[in-house]
């Protein structure tokens, strides 16, 4: 789980950067921060995995 979260990190900050550079591909910043929420998400639920969240 920790790589599918480190994956998606990655995939996340590349995305960011080329949408930053390439005025063209500009769609990428809005996935980027997407795929960022989604990756903390999942980080989350893998730590508290098991336990109650009160």
């Amino acid at each position: 789980m920790k790589t599918m979260v480190l994956a998606v990190v990655g995939v996340a900050v590349v995305l960011l950067l080329i949408g930053l550079t390439v005025e063209r591909l500009g769609f990428l910043l809005g996935v980027a921060p997407i795929l960022l929420v989604v990756a903390v998400a999942l980080l989350i639920l893998n730590r508290t995995r098991g336990h109650r969240i009160p």
